[in-house]
């Protein structure tokens, strides 16, 4: 009788071990790194319709995926950390405080490291693949298409895109028709193309882009000393204040990726944008 005891007692103890077993033997879940995107600033970031070998889902947004040169240093940098990229779309001036309430862990969305903004984030070193330059862009047969300075935009009427530095340094054109800015990118291009608008002031990756979009738009970049004053030090990513561990991390992944291999990237997600164009 004590026999049967003893191996119905056995018995029971497998599935124990059993599980135990299975448990060591399954792979951890990897560490999510959270990043918020505005998915509205090509060739930056944008978001896509259908899934690829290279953009990922959209965490707060069913069946959308993101896709553009910030989102894939982001992968980069998850991948180099060992963690899973998570992607969440915010309208731009949503970030920080999405930042700053926990529901992400970083910033990459083409966000300049201001002075207003370093009171309230910390930023990496800037990860753009040249240091950041402001130019305007205009219709291709405006009066203005020959312009050479800042100067020559005086009585113009300029738009940017609000609560960004493309907004804020037009009141260094003297004599410029400062327009309300508009909530995103497309909205300011939309003005220029509808005659609503003189000119915009934009990033010069991102000018290029529409240049080879729509031979409508011209791109016009100033000679040193001409054109904007730029008052920081580029395009970074943002961590919350104090966050010290992950914005070194960041920074080490950011230090090994070459210049040539930073192109390399912009210029695919500019190839792949023109594609989905088609």
């Amino acid at each position: 009788m004590k026999k049967y005891i003893v191996l119905l007692l056995l018995l029971l103890c497998i599935p124990v071990f059993v599980l135990k077993e299975s448990e060591e033997k399954k792979p951890k879940a990897k560490p999510v790194l959270r990043i918020g995107a505005e998915c509205d600033y090509v060739p930056n970031s944008w978001e896509e319709y259908k899934p690829s070998d290279s953009n990922v889902p959209i965490a707060n947004l069913e069946g959308y995926y993101a896709e553009g040169y910030d989102i894939q240093i982001a992968r980069i940098v998850a991948e180099e950390l060992g963690m899973t990229l998570e992607v969440r779309k915010f309208a731009w001036n949503d970030l920080l405080p999405a930042l700053n309430r926990g529901e992400i862990d970083a910033v990459f969305s083409s966000m300049l490291d201001t002075p207003e903004r370093k009171l309230i984030a910390d930023f990496s070193d800037p990860y753009e693949v040249e240091p950041t330059e402001y130019a305007m862009i205009v219709d291709s047969v405006s009066p203005y298409i020959t312009a050479k300075s800042l100067r020559d935009f005086s009585g113009a009427k300029i738009i940017g895109e609000r609560g960004t530095k493309l907004d804020e340094v037009i009141v260094q054109i003297p004599g410029a028709v400062h327009m309300k800015p508009m909530e995103n990118l497309q909205g300011v291009i939309e003005a220029v193309l509808n005659g609503d608008a003189d000119g915009a002031v934009i990033e010069t990756d991102t000018g290029h882009y529409y240049e080879l979009i729509n031979k409508k738009l011209t791109m016009i970049r100033f000679p040193e000393n001409e054109g904007f004053k730029l008052g920081f030090t580029g395009v970074c990513a943002g961590v919350k204040k104090g966050n010290t561990e992950l914005l070194n991390k960041i920074n080490i992944v950011l230090g090994k990726i070459p210049r040539s291999e930073r192109r390399k990237i912009m210029d695919t997600a500019n190839s792949r944008m023109m594609t989905n164009l088609r």
